[in-house]
């Protein structure tokens, strides 16, 4: 049994003629604004606001701006407005830990290696690294950084 796969799952059905739910939604609450201000307002106050109401309805519902929403736009732009703009860096001395207290992440005691033990150790490293990369047994043919 074949199953069909849905796709197009992002683009939005068109349910009001050739109007999107959310389009229609905003076109509706923007021409109700309109309405009420023209209702109750005085016409040179009521003007303003009807084509300030029609213009944000209609941004809304049809202008996209870099393949988003008008209201994605709207809201960064309200935050922006809203959110403090002054930054004020202050340091913060770090705690001092005292010997014998040091330990990582996970709780594991990691005792202070001197330069001399980490030298012995990265030495030791080259050499075993060394030693598997010569004695490989598939390997027939020496590298290029050998020779």
């Amino acid at each position: 049994m074949q199953y069909h796969v849905p796709q197009f799952l992002e683009v939005e059905d068109k349910i009001f003629g050739q109007f999107m739910l959310r389009q229609f939604l905003y076109i509706l609450g923007g021409v109700a604004m309109a309405y009420l201000a023209y209702t109750y307002l005085y016409w040179l106050i009521a003007i303003p606001i009807i084509l300030a109401c029609l213009g944000l309805s209609i941004a809304l519902a049809f202008i996209p701006y870099n393949n988003k929403p008008f209201i994605f736009i709207m809201e960064a732009a309200i935050k922006y407005v809203l959110s403090p703009k002054l930054f004020i860096w202050k340091k913060i001395p770090k705690e001092k830990k005292q010997k014998g207290e040091e330990e990582t992440s996970h709780g594991v005691y990691v005792p202070p290696l001197s330069e001399s033990s980490l030298k012995d150790l990265a030495w030791s490293l080259d050499i075993k690294e060394h030693e598997v990369r010569t004695s490989h047994p598939l390997r027939k043919a020496p590298l290029l950084k050998d020779l």
